[in-house]
């Protein structure tokens, strides 16, 4: 009979198949891993979700799930594996010219304001948009209004982020 790893207690056979410790609320806490869920794989009728894993990272990577309908998915790679593009060399004004900013008037500050939605629902938002759901759909998952959802995705491409 199999024990448990954490307090030595015997294992229900049925247990020991996949797991080498007990039910009991210290030897969870102490055994216990978080998984890390992606969504892959996604249609209109159905999502695939999978364990992010390194094999899964790995095809991540590689562009095994990405989006045929669209031409790129996510940012561009380098385009050589270990060329590091160099950081911009800031030009400086000559020394006997400072330059010194005007102030701006007090009329032009603006008020920033924060959109009726949180980021993470802006994220999963753009993401959903990205796997082909429609706003109706996707207020519906996020508890948004399809006005909110398009006004999620139009800021987005407004900023060039879409």
């Amino acid at each position: 009979m199999d024990k448990c790893v954490t307090c030595g207690r015997e294992l229900h056979p049925e247990r020991a198949e996949k797991y080498n410790y007990c039910m009991s609320r210290g030897c969870q806490e102490k055994n216990l891993k978080d998984l890390t869920m992606v969504a892959v794989g996604v249609n209109k009728s159905a999502e695939q979700y999978m364990i992010l894993d390194e094999t899964t990272r790995d095809e991540l990577a590689s562009g095994k799930y990405r989006d045929q309908r669209r031409e790129f998915y996510g940012p561009r790679a380098p385009s050589s594996a270990g060329a590091e593009v160099p950081a911009p060399v800031p030009a400086t004004a000559p020394a006997e010219a400072p330059v010194k900013p005007e102030p701006r008037p007090q009329a032009a500050r603006r008020t920033v304001t924060r959109p009726p939605w949180t980021r993470s629902q802006e994220k999963l938002a753009l993401l959903y948009n990205e796997q082909g759901l429609r706003p109706d759909e996707i207020a519906a998952k996020l508890g948004l209004s399809p006005y909110q959802v398009a006004q999620i995705i139009l800021n987005t491409r407004s900023r060039g982020k879409l």
